[in-house]
């Protein structure tokens, strides 16, 4: 009872019926009326637009405003401003079209509405089409026209039942009514062969005519369309939590400015001076709109702590960083003569935090080109390449008959249409021709599954040739170089449910034969066991090895039997209201009690370097789980050969069929035996469906919550078996659990689209199966061996490069305005500033910009090889390591302590009266001039790879900045009305003191980044092993690398180039003490070797 009531509620949950749909429309054909008694009343619908655009007249300010305020600096940027002052075309006659309207489409052309197929150019009445901009696939769809029309549209008198707009691509239910004088009404049922789809293209036939039924928004592509999702990246979560404390920095120094300003000026004398006496409106002003202003004007004062540039800079990176992946030569693909493709430059930093990768297996691991391997029939194993057959034992077979029988089941239960060889040749008269084998060999198969193409293909290998479908006849050339004709009465369509596709055909001989093909699973069931048992060894070892694998049955139907299928068909494709349910009711009935033939085994071939990239991705720590809708046989089998299941690994396994056996017995092997034992988990989308769609009570919640603790402590997870909706289901599941961890999904087909928008990162193939995966992606890559370089190379640089990027800009305006606070308290908090207004402009526009934006472009702390070679170094920067709270502190205090050491060493060395001959003072706005040397040197000391653009920002900024300097001290400018700095710079200068007094603060200041990195021992598993990459630098390099202690100098080796003008000298560092780490304020300030070092330092 147990067991029946488990089966009962995975069939109620995994294939329970969609939504009943009870309410459907009526259209009248060329809106003529029908001849009935009851008034024509024009239906109205809605017209042939679609608006695509993702803003509209209305919604555009607050939906863009609630987008741009969702980063924090936006809405403070729109705070101090205030203190401080589509829809697409589309081709016009399109909209026009309305429900009703006959429509001609030429060939290669898109349909402007969903249509119902009237009328065809090609004689068999059939079109053909291609939905990839629906579905991504890219082969030819067969669809046929209503049967018995008037071959004039204009005189057609029919209408047209069928259901409401909704966004299942592949279900339609519909039937006509066609209206003749004096006549009953013929009704002819109307399914999704029926149905072209706005948005399919038209192809290989000349014109076909249409009539509208969905127009505009009501169209099966405008109610799929759904907006991408904003992804937002870890750096800029951490960036918006950085900015909160610096924002509460900001308020703090604000109101403690604001709080002493009102404490000075309440002491005797210290409110109104004998030499500023108030005037009568200030002492009438309102005494907390006084403080609120000052308040205010504080703000505004030390706003530039605030890094604003920060962001345009961030920008700038991504998008400049992203041209580096379109650039690289290791992504071109030659066959497709393509490379990498950047949708989004978002998420480049994104790519080096990826902890789990979801992957499809067809076209993904799979190279998504099937052929025919071998077949079984009847307990005989047949290869073509031994032209023999290899007896296993089971049976003695029958003779020729089962393998003629075999092979006519292969050429006739299918959907392939034949594609003749050249243009407007009729293929039938070639074959009736004597070069009928040459015409053979020049043909090729259109069809909606490569499956299927492989399987005809494979009987031709055989001997029997499929030439097509004329006028519901179905031809085969045998092996003795005769036609058979079949006439094709049903056909009873696959579906995922079902897993199994059959045809009722009739043959020369008059005999009404059954052809099923299908999943063994689904097979098994319908036929004999006698039978199953001779090929159920094939089927389970061809699946162990990696094939797809099909089992092929036949039965023949008696003239009654017949008959009443046909009636029982007819019947429930005429029905509105459940039509799937009774055909699927009919197909059961017929397809039982069937005879089992044979199997097949077809091959898909991994992708070229599939198992080295999965290897490297777990070597990483990187968790991959294979997401896919084939069986478990040959998805397990894929995993071994992909290395993401070791001969070792423990698999554990949770599927219908384990539940049937007994879910206490598994249950006791779901422990952990060791903590060094791997385990995989296997699951199936059934079991799946269970988890993810049962109820929300706390029990349920705990096996989801049970679930998910197994899956993640697996090495690899298999989930076969599965639906588009599942596997974004499980990609959501993963991404909202604890730990929020950053996922990836790749995919190749429409069936991936779900799964790569629900992820972090979403990464399409440019694969067989259409572009839809592609369009929809925030990358595109021509094949799966490129996600290497992607995550551990480029991902890890992006991520690393970023991180440094923002720390460093929140590190250097805190040591800029520090200063600036720090002047209030000896300027009696008059809202004085500290620099001039030119610099405060200046700095970060011009001085201090572009050579951290080359720095975040450039950087290889690591080379690229050495990334590649080395997997486990992802782990170094992963779970956001260089943005976490650690290392923020440590750059915060480094810019508070610098910023303290500025400007009391300015105050106090300055100061001195001895340092000038002329007892003259030197201004505390000194301070900004070895606060950018040392700036610049800070971050020299952190590259690692120079190339001449590094060289040329950095010091061309020093140089910018000192001709600015005098540039600007050393002229009077007539449009300023106060010129506070006229001559200083160049006085300055004049003094070797003042010269004294910058070396010794930059080297002071320097001092923490230098112990730091001298004192601090090598950690993680690879301090002693990873060298670091460096080009050849010219020796007036190395030189000033050494006089500024750069700590990347680990040993000097000469290497004399032909000419001893141009010697160049190769540093060497040694191994990786380097690499990132969450506890350093940067992740290039270690000496690997002091021994080495100490000389060059001393």
């Amino acid at each position: 009872q147990a067991r029946t009531e488990l089966i009962t509620l995975l069939r109620t949950v995994c294939f329970g019926g969609d939504e009943r749909r009870v309410d459907s429309r009526t259209v009248y054909v060329g809106h003529q009326p029908c001849p009935s008694t009851q008034a024509f009343v024009p239906p109205k619908f809605c017209d042939n637009r679609i608006v695509s655009s993702k803003y509209t007249v209305w919604n555009f300010l607050p939906k863009n405003l609630f987008e741009q305020f969702r980063r924090i600096a936006n809405f403070y940027f729109l705070i101090i401003f205030l203190v401080q002052v589509s829809d697409r075309p589309g081709d016009p006659d399109h909209k026009k079209i309305k429900v009703g309207d006959i429509v001609e489409v030429l060939e290669d052309e898109t349909f402007p509405c969903d249509l119902i197929l009237l009328g065809s150019s090609r004689d068999d009445d059939t079109c053909f089409v291609t939905t990839a901009s629906l579905d991504g696939e890219s082969n030819h769809k067969t669809h046929y026209t209503v049967p018995d029309l008037e071959s004039d549209l204009e005189v057609l008198n029919a209408t047209i039942e069928c259901e409401q707009p909704q966004p299942d691509l592949y279900k339609f239910v519909g039937r006509m009514h066609i209206h003749k004088d004096g006549q009953e009404p013929a009704v002819r049922s109307l399914g999704p062969e029926n149905l072209l789809l706005k948005g399919a293209t038209l192809k290989n036939t000349r014109v076909v005519y249409g009539v509208a039924v969905y127009t505009g928004m009501e169209t099966k592509m405008a109610l799929n369309y759904q907006g991408k999702s904003q992804k937002r990246s870890v750096v800029e979560k951490s960036i918006n939590g950085f900015l909160l404390v610096y924002l509460c920095i900001l308020l703090s120094k604000a109101l403690v400015c604001t709080t002493l300003k009102y404490v000075w000026q309440n002491q005797r004398g210290q409110d109104e001076p004998w030499y500023n006496q108030k005037t009568q409106k200030e002492k009438e002003a309102n005494m907390f709109l006084k403080m609120f202003t000052d308040f205010l004007s504080f703000m505004v004062l030390f706003n530039f702590i605030i890094p604003v540039s920060m962001y345009v800079t961030v920008e700038m990176q991504k998008f400049l960083g992203s041209f580096f992946i379109t650039w690289d030569r290791d992504f071109y693909d030659r066959e497709i003569q393509e490379g990498a493709l950047v949708n989004t430059s978002d998420l480049n930093e994104e790519l080096g935090q990826v902890e789990y990768v979801f992957t499809d297996k067809t076209g993904t691991l799979t190279q998504n080109n099937m052929e025919f391997i071998e077949c079984s029939i009847d307990g005989f194993q047949y290869k073509y390449q031994d032209s023999r057959t290899e007896l296993d034992g089971f049976c003695v077979t029958d003779g020729p008959e089962k393998e003629e029988l075999f092979l006519r089941a292969l050429c006739l239960c299918h959907t392939v249409q034949v594609k003749e060889a050249g243009q407007g040749v009729g293929f039938a008269d070639q074959v009736d021709g004597v070069d009928v084998a040459s015409a053979v060999e020049q043909r090729g198969f259109i069809a909606s599954s490569p499956d299927e193409v492989a399987l005809v293909k494979g009987a031709m290998k055989y001997g029997f040739t499929f030439l097509g479908l004329e006028s519901k006849s179905m031809k085969i050339l045998n092996r003795n170089n005769k036609i058979e004709k079949y006439e094709l009465l049903h056909v009873l369509n696959f579906d995922p449910v079902r897993r199994r596709m059959s045809v009722i055909v009739r043959s020369p001989d008059g005999e009404t034969l059954l052809f099923c093909k299908g999943a063994d699973s689904s097979i098994f069931p319908r036929v004999r066991q006698e039978e199953v048992e001779r090929i159920r060894m094939h089927v389970e070892r061809n699946a162990t090895e990696g094939y797809r694998t099909l089992c092929v049955a036949y039965k023949r139907l008696t003239d009654e039997v017949f008959a009443r299928v046909d009636a029982e068909l007819r019947e429930a494709r005429l029905a509105l209201q459940d039509r799937e349910e009774r055909l699927v009711a009919v197909y059961n009935q017929v397809e039982k009690g069937m005879n089992l033939i044979g199997a097949t085994a077809v091959e898909d071939r991994l992708q070229e370097e599939a198992a080295e990239t999965m290897e490297a991705l777990q070597s990483a720590g990187i968790k991959v789980w294979v997401l896919t809708g084939d069986k478990m046989e040959t998805a397990k089998s894929t995993c071994y050969a992909c290395r993401l299941f070791q001969r070792s690994t423990e698999l554990l396994e949770l599927t219908v069929r384990t539940l049937e056996e007994g879910g206490r017995k598994r249950g006791e092997r779901l422990t952990w035996s060791s903590a060094a034992q791997e385990y995989g988990f296997i699951i199936d989308g059934t079991t799946l469906s269970l988890l993810l769609n049962a109820s929300s009570d706390v029990v349920s919640s705990n096996y989801r919550s049970l679930f998910l603790q197994i899956c993640q402590n697996c090495t690899a997870v298999l989930c076969c078996r599965m639906a588009p909706l599942q596997k974004a289901q499980i990609v959501k599941m993963v991404k909202n659990s604890k730990g929020n961890p950053i996922t990836l999904s790749i995919g190749d087909g429409a069936n991936d689209v779900s799964m790569i928008l629900e992820a972090h990162v979403g990464i399409g193939i440019k694969g067989k199966e259409g572009r839809q995966a592609v369009r929809n992606s925030d990358y595109a890559i021509p094949k799966l061996k490129h996600l290497k370089k992607l995550l551990l190379a480029h991902g890890h640089l992006y991520y690393v490069r970023i991180a440094h990027l923002v720390q460093y800009f929140f590190y250097k305006n805190l040591c800029f305005i520090l200063p600036q606070f720090l002047y209030q308290f000896f300027c009696g908090y008059s809202q004085q500033p500290l620099y001039d207004a030119a610099y405060l402009t200046m700095y970060n526009i011009c001085f201090t910009s572009m050579p951290i934006l080359a720095y975040s472009l450039l950087e290889q702390h690591i080379c690229i090889e050495i990334l590649l070679e080395n997997a486990t170094l992802y782990r170094e920067v992963a779970k956001n390591a260089m943005l976490r709270w650690g290392p923020f502190l440590c750059w915060t205090l480094l810019g508070i302590f610098q910023g303290l050491l500025f400007f009391f060493g300015v105050h106090c060395l300055f100061g001195n009266s001895a340092l000038q001959d002329n007892g003259q003072v030197r201004a505390l706005q000194s301070t900004s001039h070895p606060m950018l040397f040392q700036q610049m040197l800070l971050l020299a000391l952190d590259t690692r790879h120079w190339t001449w653009i590094n060289h040329f920002v950095i010091w061309g900024s020093l140089a910018f900045y000192v001709f600015f300097s005098f540039f600007w001290g050393g002229i009077i400018w007539p449009f300023l009305k106060q010129q506070r700095l006229y001559f200083v710079f160049a006085n300055m200068l004049s003094s070797v003191s003042a010269w004294l007094v910058i070396i010794l603060l930059i080297l002071l200041s320097l001092l923490p980044d230098i112990l730091w990195a001298v004192l601090r021992k090598p950690r993680g598993p690879h301090a002693q092993q990873v060298p670091f990459c460096y080009h050849h630098w010219h020796i007036s390099s190395i030189f000033i690398q050494l006089f500024f202690m750069s700590s990347t100098v680990g040993h000097l080796n000469l290497a004399p180039h032909a000419q001893p003008a141009t010697t160049h000298l190769s540093i060497v560092s040694y191994p990786s003490s380097s690499l990132p780490s969450a506890a350093v304020p940067r992740h290039a300030l270690h000496f690997p070797c002091f021994s080495h070092l100490s000389a060059s330092i001393l």
